[in-house]
């Protein structure tokens, strides 16, 4: 078992800590680090290996929640922008990075993908206490697309 589906595993039992919220496709997690404020991964739940496993509508949900999830970030954090990373490369599970960029970024790296510009391993990790009232105002922007 790879560490996503571990991760939705988790979700489905209500121990998985970095839950914000599920939906229809899957599950909103914060990242257990922050190399810039905000960044989540939509965890897809069923786990399938790649987004060319899902049926048609399988996919258009799935992208769709990932899109949502894009405009809850851009309402809950003053990102400039969304950008979304599909890899399964490390771990061979669909979920995607969502990461919120921001105009005060410098520029040289605001260009670039920020898993290839930041400090993961010295990044902030994550901090419920901290990052409340990001989660509430997240959840609040997704909770016409929640599951109950």
């Amino acid at each position: 078992m790879n560490l996503i589906s571990e991760r939705v595993e988790c979700a489905r039992l209500g121990t998985n800590p970095y839950v914000i919220a599920r939906l229809h496709s899957g599950w909103l997690v914060i990242g257990d680090v922050q190399p810039l404020p905000g960044y989540c991964l939509h965890l897809a739940d069923p786990v399938v290996s790649s987004i060319n496993e899902l049926n048609e509508a399988a996919r258009a949900a799935y992208l769709l929640d990932t899109a949502r999830i894009g405009d809850a970030l851009l309402a809950s954090t003053n990102a400039d922008r969304i950008n979304y990373e599909i890899w399964g490369n490390s771990e061979p599970a669909l979920h995607t990075h969502i990461m919120p960029r921001y105009e005060s970024e410098p520029i040289e790296k605001r260009r670039m993908p920020a898993c290839m510009v930041y400090d993961w391993k010295n990044s902030p990790p994550f901090d419920p206490v901290a990052q409340a009232d990001f989660i509430a105002a997240t959840r609040e922007a997704l909770s016409q697309y929640l599951l109950a």
